[in-house]
């Protein structure tokens, strides 16, 4: 597809996207953006979100924590309000809290459970009938490391999976109704969330080393280049495409 037809196909859709403050959500929203969507920015904080928006006339940033009861009205209703349909939904938000078995504490599995799989599953549900109407998209974020072991991490690892199965299951139960799903599957990205983790620069350091050793291209992925595989799933040119988990890694899945 080429950047003329990409911008067309694109034009006059709208698209929510969660965790858009910083990382893969920010660069998801601006491409987007630049696309000619319109671009509903979600995250906890309004600073964040207006440096996403800074520049992009298309996206509006809302300040919701997807993981508070109210939040799929409170979203429904802005994007009604302000839009009027929705076309596309990014499940981009996430967070690791690292942690062996022996250390897990409830707080930490509740709030990974929380962010990374109960939210999206209560949200998609909210915006079903703006997508139906719309012949729309859910894009979900997984992580290429959720298909191997994880030691450490295996929270936040099974609730990506738990994400992926959802894409298939989602994408065989909604395509009757219009609705594709697919999923994102990122590898080591540059991205703030290890610094999120609260990890030492030493840890963030140990753990960068260890990615880089285990992906056959030999380098750290960009934001960018994650954001351009989950407009490329969710463009109309896609429209045969459903159920699919695509990992962005750089080789580290079949390594």
């Amino acid at each position: 597809m080429t950047g003329m037809n990409s911008t067309a196909a694109q034009n006059n859709r709208v698209v929510a996207v969660t965790g858009a403050g910083t990382g893969i959500g920010r660069a998801t929203a601006r491409a987007f953006a630049a696309e000619g969507a319109d671009v509903v920015a979600i995250g906890r904080r309004r600073g964040p979100l207006e440096e996403t928006a800074a520049g992009y006339d298309r996206i509006t940033p809302l300040p919701v924590d997807i993981t508070a009861e109210a939040a799929p009205e409170q979203i429904v209703r802005a994007v009604s309000e302000t839009h009027g349909r929705l076309d596309v939904l990014v499940n981009n938000a996430g967070i690791v809290r690292s942690g062996a078995l022996g250390t897990l504490t409830p707080e930490g599995i509740a709030a990974q459970l929380a962010t990374n799989l109960v939210a999206p599953i209560l949200l998609a549900q909210a915006v079903l009938p703006f997508l139906e109407a719309s012949s729309g998209v859910i894009v979900n974020l997984s992580t290429s490391v959720g298909q191997r072991a994880w030691p450490g991490s295996s929270v936040y690892a099974a609730t990506k999976t738990a994400l992926e199965l959802l894409t298939r299951s989602w994408a065989v139960e909604l395509a009757p109704r219009g609705v594709r799903v697919v999923a994102v599957a990122p590898g080591a990205i540059d991205t703030p969330i290890a610094e999120h983790q609260g990890l030492t620069r030493e840890r963030v350091a140990a753990v960068r080393e260890w990615q880089l050793a285990h992906t056959p291209l030999g380098r750290i992925g960009r934001s960018e280049e994650v954001a351009w595989a989950i407009t490329q799933l969710a463009a109309p040119a896609a429209s045969f495409v459903t159920g699919v988990v695509l990992p962005v890694d750089g080789g580290a899945v079949v390594a």
